[in-house]
């Protein structure tokens, strides 16, 4: 099943059906997020809504109320070394490689509401940064009583150039207006993805291809379930909120985004998220 956000309210999609409910405020939409039962209860409520079309999910938003967004790093071999190669002159290769192996994972603060931006959005690099790139990843939903219900897919935009400079300066190369993309829709389950589940990135330079590779999630070394244990320790989330799991697709050193690239993230079966950079 899978939940899409609308202006007017919500799309289901169930059994190649799609059905459309009203929502009179995102506090609605916040409660229906914070159901740990959210699964069942739309499936219950299916016969009481409007049958639709596919059309009508083309206008879908980045299916978040007032959810805090929070990210895990390095939990892929290949960010490992990424991270290690772009920090090694600033001293901080180390650090990432001792991040990977040790028992508790790097989580950090990505956005407020306000900073992402939905499906055919328009995502942005900073102004002072000359290296920045996507990382396409697997996003949780998570409920405040730390359950995870659904799967989307998240764009966490970042400033190479600005994290390598010095580790410190994550915060900078991370947060910032428009830095993270969620959509197109939540893929609502309480069973895990499996880990031949594939995630691709298509970075589109006009016409043409610029950047393509593909990973899969049993390629990600740290368990969903224990990220979302370690975020929760000493913090609450009375709307819930979605946790990005890390990505393992880090295009090389000699790529960098520019205006008007356009990018495509395909998580089947979620679906495909794409957003242009202004």
């Amino acid at each position: 099943m899978k939940l899409f956000r609308t202006r007017a309210g919500f799309i289901v999609e169930h059994e190649d059906k799609f059905f459309e409910g009203q929502l009179s405020s995102v506090a609605e939409w916040d409660a229906l997020l914070a159901r740990d039962d959210v699964h069942e209860h739309l499936r219950g409520t299916l016969s009481k809504l409007n049958e639709t079309d596919s059309n009508a999910t083309r206008e879908a938003l980045a299916p978040i109320g007032n959810q805090e967004v929070w990210a895990a790093g390095v939990t892929y071999f290949r960010s490992r070394d990424a991270r290690m190669e772009e920090s090694k002159s600033a001293g901080g290769g180390d650090f990432y490689d001792r991040v990977y192996a040790a028992p508790r994972p790097e989580l950090f603060f990505k956005a407020t509401p306000h900073r992402v931006v939905g499906p055919a959005g328009e995502v942005a690099i900073r102004q002072d940064s000359e290296w920045s790139v996507p990382e396409p990843e697997l996003t949780l939903l998570v409920t405040p009583a730390g359950r995870i219900t659904g799967y989307t897919i998240g764009n966490d935009m970042s400033s190479r150039d600005i994290e390598g400079e010095n580790p410190l300066y994550l915060p900078q190369a991370k947060v910032y207006d428009r830095s993270c993309a969620l959509g197109p829709c939540i893929l609502l389950s309480t069973d895990p993805l499996p880990g031949t589940a594939e995630i691709s990135l298509q970075i589109l330079r006009g016409s043409r291809i610029e950047f393509s590779a593909s990973t899969t999630l049993e390629s990600m070394k740290r368990d969903p379930k224990e990220l979302v244990a370690f975020l929760f320790r000493n913090n609450s989330f009375p709307f819930g909120c979605f946790l990005l799991t890390g990505t393992g697709i880090v295009p090389p050193d000699s790529f960098a985004l520019q205006q008007r690239d356009e990018i495509r993230i395909s998580i089947p079966p979620i679906g495909t998220l794409v957003n242009r950079v202004a």
